[in-house]
């Protein structure tokens, strides 16, 4: 039994969430059965199906979906064994010639096999809403908008090449259409941008929520001008009774407010056609009949302008513009404006009408909202990802290489700027992003208190959550623990966790880091000259990653139950997993190193497209596109074979066929990968693949003489065999800190008892027990001292998990005092204040932009590794906490 609570306030809105479970508890086959948390313990319809299995093949973790519900309940029992209840208007998915024919019971969706739209018609209450929702873009030859010269542009739309039904009901039914843009007038042309779009349908709701994937494929002669979801509306009120409806900023509960006006306005008018009438059009209802009203009005109203096109504009996270016109052709009127728009409107009238919208609209600027031909018999919404008032959108190379034309200068350059530049590899071709988009038709012109709730619903959708004890207690995810302050050494350090996220919070909002291909991501370091990220500084730019501040973030969700920290992670893994991650051409698989440009490095390796960063969000919300993700990676060790990660630093060429790895950085993404595909449901063939891969290359790393410090191994892709490249040991500072120490955590309890797991468990021990231990130590059990031991800190929960496996108490004093004392990159005291408390600095005009909060001690990669660290240490060797320094 599982008591599942709202993450945010309850919507009524369809939600799907994951509920993990101790192994062996619940058997395969297990029905799951829901009940509210009210007086009466309601039954509620639930639809359950399995993401996860243990290797005994119990069930690890479950997907449930709920339907809409007029009245939520504050939190909802689920209950493993019990069979579920009916589902009184079940979700119903038939099959229609060319054609997939969706019934919710609040709406009908057809939706093609193939063409140019993703939704033929919909719907609602007996009458046709919209039809043919359909993709388009624009291009353009320059990007150069402010140049003299001709800008020629040319429109593609998006054709669905094949259509699959991934569930059908009862509670929820999911349709994945494919595709690719095509020009639109059939000429040849480009095809470019291929698109992943799932439409999400749920039991008694009238709204599909669109996941819409593109993979950048344009080279450097196109540049994208325009992206957007087009969709027709029939109008066939009168003028006077059609009503637009486009959403400005949200308020403190997250329900925006709307500019609320009509096609032909009959308020403000010189001659006063009635309280009831002006009322009506004000709130969306019927203004009556043209006759009723008086005589002044009546037979004047053709010459009251009517406005069929509005546009909002979005091109920045701080201002949007509106304007609107009566017809093309015509000057555009201006209308009072704002800062940030929620990205919902409404097209329709009195009769029905559409529902559209973007979420995080303004944080995934330029965006823009467009209603074209309102006063027409056939009015358009266009929801625009990219909007076509904003510059077109360039992805070259940010600067001209400055000569590094071999690895001797890229390797000097690194020595500068920190940046991995070598010819052709600053590519974004093969990177990804995801936009959720919501259509919804209405029966007739919405309230403002439902337009206001329904926008706060796309921005902010339900989920339902266990509570942290729960979590842990079904021992997922490795070493952590609830949250916990009673006493006051614990207290300390969560104040500093909490203090460090909230300080990245605060950082992405003064800072700006939103846009189309950022938003997600934060920067790596710190400028305290300029009072600045160094954004413009090569390889100290953007993170992507470095050294895990995704699981970080996870791991802090997962501790405190806390929503901020959940979207702040959520954010992060749709752009990491998407836009640093190639998933297309010769570098699938891989990801970019950090960078002024998330894809310019050089460095494309496996530590940034680890799986281990999107399986949190995978289980804990079932959400396909990132299951997508974590199968592309499911054998990603191919890619070693097409780019050798230490080609610039090697000495020895690789053996033909073997993929050259570290155990760290290289192995652990991969473990992390083949572990989720063993978990996971569904293809068997890969499952096991994926499980033999693990433990075979497990059972080498155990027999290894060196085992952890090998310094370089070479693994066969086709079997997982691993075999050393060399006979020193060695270690990387870097290995231990991209989700290894986590996955050797999981690895270790998973194979408990076997062969196998005895081996693999002594060497990940004496790797955890020597990287921190006195050089004598090191050269008695190695037959020499390690070099390059730093990120001290970080490396304190390896010694803490040997002190928790083994029980020597001498470890954990030794992980303490590398938390606390040691030196090197870590955050124990702030050095650039006379004291050492954690704490920031604002900083004003004139010597900023705009006033910003700093904390100048603090990089990306120590705040990530502190937290992972602190986390760790609390749930292994909490007995041996000491007070941090105040």
């Amino acid at each position: 039994m599982t008591t599942l609570r709202w993450l945010t306030v309850p919507r009524t809105a369809g939600v799907t969430c994951g509920v993990p479970w101790p192994r062996g508890t619940v058997p395969a086959g297990a029905p799951f059965a829901a009940r509210a948390d009210d007086a009466h313990r309601t039954a509620v319809p639930v639809q359950s199906w399995v993401t996860a299995t243990w290797p005994d093949g119990s069930v690890q973790w479950s997907a449930h979906a709920f339907g809409p519900q007029a009245r939520p309940a504050s939190a909802y029992t689920l209950v493993a064994g019990d069979p579920p209840a009916a589902t009184p208007a079940a979700v119903e998915v038939t099959g229609s010639g060319d054609a997939i024919v969706v019934a919710t019971g609040a709406a009908t969706w057809v939706v093609p096999r193939h063409g140019p739209a993703l939704v033929r018609t919909v719907h609602c209450a007996d009458r046709e809403i919209a039809r043919d929702a359909r993709l388009i873009s624009l291009w353009d030859d320059t990007p150069e908008s402010d140049a003299a010269g001709t800008v020629h542009r040319r429109q593609l739309r998006g054709q669905v090449e094949s259509a699959t039904v991934e569930q059908a009901g009862p509670v929820r039914a999911v349709v994945r259409l494919t595709g690719r843009h095509i020009p639109e007038d059939d000429r040849p042309g480009p095809s470019l941008l291929p698109f992943t779009v799932r439409l999400y349908f749920y039991a008694g709701a009238a709204e599909v929520r669109l996941m819409h994937t593109l993979v950048w494929e344009g080279d450097g002669d196109c540049f994208l001008a325009g992206l957007g979801l087009r969709t027709d509306i029939p109008m066939r009120d009168e003028p006077h009774d059609r009503h637009v409806r486009l959403a400005g900023p949200a308020g403190p509960d997250g329900r925006p407010g709307f500019l609320t006006e009509a096609v032909r306005g009959i308020t403000g008018l010189r001659r006063d056609p009635g309280a009831a009438a002006r009322a009506a059009q004000v709130a969306g209802r019927p203004c009556g009949p043209v006759t009723d009203w008086p005589e002044t009005v009546s037979r004047r109203l053709h010459l009251v302008p009517a406005f069929g096109d509005w546009t909002l504009d979005q091109t920045g996270p701080d201002g949007f513009t509106l304007a609107k016109r009566t017809a093309p052709g015509h000057a555009w009127v201006t209308i009072p404006a704002g800062n940030r728009a929620a990205g919902y409107g409404y097209a329709g009238g009195v009769g029905g009408g559409l529902g559209f919208g973007l979420r995080d609209f303004w944080r995934l600027y330029p965006t823009r909202l467009d209603v074209r031909a309102a006063a027409t018999d056939t009015a358009t919404a266009t929801v625009w990802l990219w909007s076509p008032s904003a510059p077109a959108m360039d992805l070259r190379f940010y600067h001209d290489g400055r000569g590094q034309d071999t690895f001797a200068e890229q390797l000097e350059a690194l020595e500068i700027t920190y940046e991995d530049c070598e010819p052709g590899f600053g590519d974004p071709r093969g990177i990804a992003r995801t936009h959720e988009l919501v259509l919804r038709p209405y029966a007739a012109t919405p309230g403002a208190d439902t337009l206001a709730a329904d926008a706060a619903a796309l921005n902010d959708p339900p989920l339902l959550v266990a509570e942290p004890s729960r979590l842990h207690a079904a021992g997922v995810f490795g070493d952590w623990s609830p949250a916990d302050r009673s006493t006051p050494p614990r207290a300390g350090i969560e104040d500093r966790l909490d203090f460090l996220f909230g300080f990245y919070a605060g950082q992405r909002e003064q800072r700006r880091w939103y846009g189309f291909w950022d938003y997600g991501d934060v920067m790596h370091a710190y400028d305290p000259d300029r009072h600045q990220w160094r954004y413009d500084v090569g390889g100290y730019a953007w993170d992507n990653s470095e050294l895990s501040p995704d699981l970080w973030l996870w791991y802090q969700f997962l501790r405190t139950g806390r929503a901020d920290v959940f979207r702040f992670a959520e954010a992060m893994t749709r752009h990491t997993g998407e836009v640093d991650v190639y998933h297309s051409g010769p570098w699938r698989g891989l990801g970019s190193r950090h960078n002024v440009q998330h894809w310019g490095c050089s460095c494309k390796q496996l530590r940034i497209s680890s799986a281990i960063y999107r399986r949190f969000h995978y289980y804990l919300t079932a959400d396909e596109r990132t299951g997508d993700l974590l199968r592309e990676v499911a054998t990603a060790e191919r890619a070693l074979l097409a780019v050798d990660p230490s080609r610039k630093i090697r000495d020895a060429v690789p053996r033909p066929g073997a993929a050259p790895m570290g155990l760290g950085t290289d192995w652990g993404a991969l473990a992390a990968a083949w572990l989720t595909e063993w978990e996971r449901t569904g293809d068997e063939h890969a499952r096991t693949a994926a499980r033999d891969k693990l433990l075979t290359s497990m059972a080498d790393i155990g027999a290894l003489p060196h085992g952890f410090f090998t310094a370089e191994a070479r693994l066969d892709p086709d079997t997982g065999h691993v075999t050393p490249a060399g006979e020193r040991p060695g270690a990387s500072h870097l290995s231990a800190v991209f989700g290894l120490a986590e996955i050797c955590s999981e690895l270790v309890a998973l194979t408990a008892g076997t062969h196998i797991g005895a081996t693999f468990e002594a060497a990940w021990l004496r790797y955890c027990r020597l990287y921190l231990a006195p050089p004598e130590v090191q050269r008695a059990e190695l037959g020499q001292a390690l070099t390059g031991i730093s990120l001290i800190q970080a490396h304190s929960r390896l010694a803490a998990y040997a002190a928790a496996r083994t029980g020597d108490p001498d470890l954990a004093a030794l992980a303490w005092h590398a938390f606390h004392e040691g030196v090197g990159d870590q955050l124990n005291t702030n050095p650039l204040q006379s004291e050492p408390v954690w704490r920031t600095t604002s900083v004003a005009s004139p010597q900023v932009l705009t006033p910003v909060d700093e904390a100048a001690y603090i990089s990306t990669n120590d705040a990530a590794q502190y937290g992972l660290a602190a986390i760790q240490l609390l749930a292994l060797v909490a007995d041996g906490t000491v007070a941090p320094k105040r």
